[in-house]
């Protein structure tokens, strides 16, 4: 399904030189990544993201991942600089 909070095909393709690592997955990066714009954009909880995405522990857990090895903030300050 379609958010506004989904990443565009340019921001995904900045974004993917970052964190794909050509694994194979059941749950594209892209997908997980929507997700996490979706809950930080709408402010809703974890367990409350819409079924159409992975299950909120999944998204939670790469979210952590990405938070703790500083990977938001070298993506952030990225897509800033391209603006």
């Amino acid at each position: 399904m379609s958010y506004e909070t989904n990443l565009t095909d340019a921001r995904w393709k900045i974004i993917a030189e970052f964190i794909e690592d050509q694994r194979k997955r059941k749950y594209s990066l892209r997908t997980v990544i929507n997700a996490i714009l979706y809950v930080v954009k709408t402010g809703c909880q974890w367990r409350y993201l819409p079924k159409d995405f992975p299950k909120w522990q999944l998204v939670y857990y790469y979210f952590r991942k990405f938070e703790t090895t500083g990977l938001i903030e070298i993506i952030h300050n990225t897509l800033r600089e391209k603006v």
